[in-house]
Order: C-alpha cells, then sequence, then structure tokens
C-alpha cells in the first residue's frame, strides 16, 4: 500500500546535539511523526568548538536520551557542504521543506541551502523562527537573520515578540503562530531519590526552595535575583535557592555577590549542563521556578517548569509576558529590579495555600499552540499544491 503521508523535511539540530532546538525537533517528530513522513537533516558540524561558549555540544544524558531518526548531513560553515545537502534534497521529492531558525550564525548556511532549492521547493520552504535576532545581539546579527530568512515562502514564529519582529521582513509572506511545546518527556524521581538528593544539598523538608535552571549568561538575570535574596529571606529565613546548569559567564562575578551579600548558607550551586535523566530531580525539590530574565523570546525553561507543573517568576519581557498568566500560573515582575523580584518572591510565599497554580497550569497546557503545527503544515502543503 502506497504510503499517503506528505513528506516534510526539516533541517536542524536533534541528537547527539543537546538543548532547547535539538529537544523541540525531536518532540515535533514524536508528537506528529503519525501524520507526517519526517526526514531529518541533522548537523555533522553545529558549532565549531571555538564558537561554542560551553563545555559541550553533545547530549551526554545516560539514559533518557531523546532519540530520534537523523541524517547528520549538514555542515554549518562548509559552502561545499551546502551545494551537496541542496542536491541532495531536491532529490527527496518532499511536500515541505522546514528549517529550524534561532540563531543568526547559521544565516549563510541556511540561505545558500535555501536558494539552491528554491526553484524545486517554490512556495514550500518554511521557516520556524524560535528567535528573530539574538538575546545578545552583534553588529552584524540584523544582517544575518535578513540573509537567513530571505529565501523563507512561510515563518512560523514561537511567540507574539517573534512575529511582529518578523513583520519588519515578511513583507507578504504569511506568519503563523505556534509554541514550543510543554516538554513532558523529563520523568519525576523516586521518593528516596529526591530525599536523598536533598542530603546532599543541605536541604530541609521545611525549606523553601527556588529554582534558576538552565546555562547562565549576563541577560538571563541571575545576579538580580541574587541581589534580591536579602529581602526574600527577611521574610522567610528557610529559602533556598539551586542554581542549577552551566556557566557560560565567569562564575567569580556571581561569587562575588553570593560573598558579599553573606548568601552562602541559602545558595547552592550545580555548575554544569544537567543530563536528561537529573532534570525531573532538581524541579521536584522546587517550589517556583525564578526567570529573571533581561530578555527573551520564549523560554524552554518555562516550559520544563509548566510541564512539572511548577509556578514561575517571570519578569515583563519578550515572549514569557504573553506565557506566564499573572496570578495564575506564576507572577510576572519589572525587568531589572532585584526589588520587584524579591516581592514577587514574597508574594507567591504569602499566596502559594490560596491560589491553585497546578489547576492554572493544567489549563494553561491545554491550551498550547504547539498542537497547532499539523494543521499548520497541512494547510502550507494545500496552498503550495
Amino acid at each position: 500500500m502506497q504510503n499517503s503521508k506528505k513528506k516534510i523535511i526539516i533541517i536542524g539540530p536533534v541528537y547527539p546535539y543537546r538543548g532547547g532546538p535539538s529537544t523541540f525537533l525531536s518532540y515535533l517528530y514524536k508528537t506528529f511523526s503519525d501524520r507526517f513522513e519526517f526526514k531529518i537533516y541533522n548537523y555533522k558540524l553545529l558549532y565549531p568548538s571555538i564558537l561554542f561558549p560551553g563545555k559541550t555540544q553533545y547530549d551526554e544524558s545516560e539514559t533518557s536520551r531523546f532519540v530520534v531518526p537523523s541524517e547528520r548531513i549538514v555542515n554549518s560553515i562548509s559552502p561545499i557542504n551546502w551545494y551537496t545537502t541542496a542536491k541532495k534534497i531536491k532529490k527527496e521529492n518532499a511536500d515541505l521543506i522546514v528549517f529550524d531558525w534561532w540563531q543568526p550564525f547559521f544565516g549563510p548556511c541556511h540561505f545558500f541551502i535555501s536558494s539552491f532549492i528554491k526553484s524545486e521547493y517554490k512556495g514550500k520552504i518554511v521557516f520556524i523562527t524560535e528567535n528573530f535576532i539574538s538575546h545578545e545581539a552583534r553588529f552584524a546579527d540584523s544582517f544575518l537573520t535578513k540573509l537567513g530568512l530571505k529565501n523563507a515562502d512561510y515563518f512560523v514564529a514561537l511567540s507574539n515578540i517573534v512575529e511582529n519582529d518578523l513583520k519588519s521582513i515578511a513583507d507578504k509572506r504569511k506568519i503563523y503562530r505556534a509554541e514550543l511545546p510543554p516538554f513532558d518527556l523529563y520523568k519525576t524521581p523516586e521518593t528516596d531519590k529526591i530525599s536523598e538528593e536533598k542530603k546532599v544539598l543541605g536541604i530541609k523538608d521545611d525549606d523553601n526552595i527556588l529554582l534558576f535552571f538552565g546555562y547562565v549568561r549576563k541577560y538571563k538575570g541571575l545576579d538580580l535575583l541574587l541581589k534580591a535574596l536579602p529581602e526574600v529571606i527577611a521574610s522567610y529565613p528557610n529559602t533556598k535557592l539551586l542554581i542549577v546548569g552551566e556557566f557560560y559567564d565567569d562564575p567569580a562575578s556571581y561569587n562575588k555577590i553570593i560573598n558579599e551579600l553573606n548568601l552562602q548558607d541559602n545558595v547552592r550551586i550545580i555548575n554544569r549542563f544537567v543530563k536528561n535523566e537529573e532534570v525531573g530531580l532538581y524541579y521536584s525539590l522546587a517550589d517556583l521556578v525564578i526567570l529573571p530574565y533581561r530578555s527573551a523570546t520564549q523560554s524552554a525553561v518555562l516550559n520544563v517548569s509548566y510541564s512539572f507543573l511548577k509556578p514561575v517568576i517571570a519578569t515583563r519581557v519578550g515572549g514569557l509576558e504573553e506565557f506566564v498568566e499573572d496570578n495564575k500560573t506564576g507572577f510576572l515582575v519589572d525587568k531589572e529590579s532585584s526589588k520587584a523580584l524579591a516581592e514577587g518572591i514574597i508574594k507567591f510565599f504569602e499566596l502559594r495555600d490560596t491560589i491553585d497554580f497546578q489547576s492554572n497550569i493544567k489549563m494553561k497546557l491545554k491550551e498550547s499552540l504547539f498542537y497547532k503545527f499539523g494543521d499548520i503544515f497541512e494547510e502550507i502543503i494545500q496552498s503550495s499544491n
């Protein structure tokens, strides 16, 4: 019997690469593979090592790997490879070509591949835009973004702020709206494992646990959160902050704040990329997840928080403001204000027994626009035929 599924080629990273884009595309594959025939053109070189600020680009998880089928074909810095990759894509006879876009670095790669295939796939090239221009934009980023997105026939924006940014270059090209998935792929550990980790970290059962999760860079606002802690501790002395993630910044500046404010007894730092099988452990310890970001489009950390039904404190920046329902799934506070962060955290402790955060988060997850991807792909395929 002939396969009736429409064939979609995705150009983007999946396992063995780690990080948000890889997890997102894996989730997309797993969620919609019963509806479409996906083929993923993965990277054989994602970032040159010299440009990657972390210790490794690869997923070192031992058991909970998000593995989906892919072909490691694309080299992000080789024009010869871009041409040979495009030749392979042209032979696929696909119904849709989907590029995952999150970083201007990939502008030349995506531009040349999409240019080489454009005649073959007229009206069938889609760019899923996680970000428009990166959080830590450099002078060339605007040019590289416009270059990389130039050959898109359609866009799928993952937040309103990205959609609005895309309007500056989209002209008459249609922009669809979707979202990151809830990322409910992580497992909750057994109770004894959680108790064991509490002992290791010196956490008592009656401690109030705040979680800052993910890699540390200036735009994430960890310094603001640390400066907010003394006011929180003055009201709730049994508050502890877990900082879990790899430092892309020099830890010295953060350690200086901790020492100057005498926060040593209230802060625990796990400075490394957390394997998939450990993610649930740290979220299970947390009462509240803090996103004190200076800028954002959307955040996988927020979606993981919701998957564990954990309320959040987030700043009123970018896409965070549209994904956090104030006084329902958490609280929104003014950006770049340690005082506002402190007040938000204290407000949570005061109201956590009167607001049903978990039920509100469950309702929010049911309304996720991630599940529109299937219909979006179908609509684009039909309109291109």
